[in-house]
């Protein structure tokens, strides 16, 4: 018989969205951030530039949701599109206003990660990490 409380898409579920409203409720409240255009700040900051559909790739987040949080950044002046170097797709890249956005939520960030693995050892938090790839790993077909 199916379980819920031991059924694994389930518990994920449920962690996955207990750690997203954590945090979704500290970039709304400071920042007016979504959680996509966080994940779309993140991205564009980690690798300099970014197309949208290399933004879909690194966030998992559908077409749709990527094109709307990037419509929204570019809106509130964190994000500007520019001509890729093939010239038939647009790059995305933080203006200096998302930079200093991003500068300042990463801190805070990594603050509230901290707070959620504070009950797990240095050793735990490694193989919480090598587990979540491999699960993730299992997953794709």
């Amino acid at each position: 018989m199916l379980r819920l409380r031991h059924f694994l898409p389930y518990r994920l579920s449920l962690a996955s969205n207990a750690v997203s409203d954590r945090v979704a409720n500290v970039y709304q409240a400071r920042f007016g951030l979504k959680i996509p255009e966080w994940r779309v700040i993140a991205v564009v900051a980690e690798q300099a530039h970014a197309t949208q559909a290399a933004l879909v790739a690194a966030t998992q987040m559908d077409k749709m949701t990527v094109s709307r949080a990037v419509a929204a950044l570019v809106e509130r002046g964190l994000l500007a599109r520019a001509r890729a170097s093939d010239r038939r797709t647009l790059e995305l890249a933080l203006t200096a206003e998302g930079e200093a956005l991003y500068a300042e939520i990463a801190p805070l960030a990594l603050g509230i990660e901290a707070e959620l693995l504070k009950g797990f050892s240095p050793a735990e938090r490694t193989q919480l990490m090598a587990l979540l790839e491999r699960l993730e790993a299992c997953a794709i077909p």
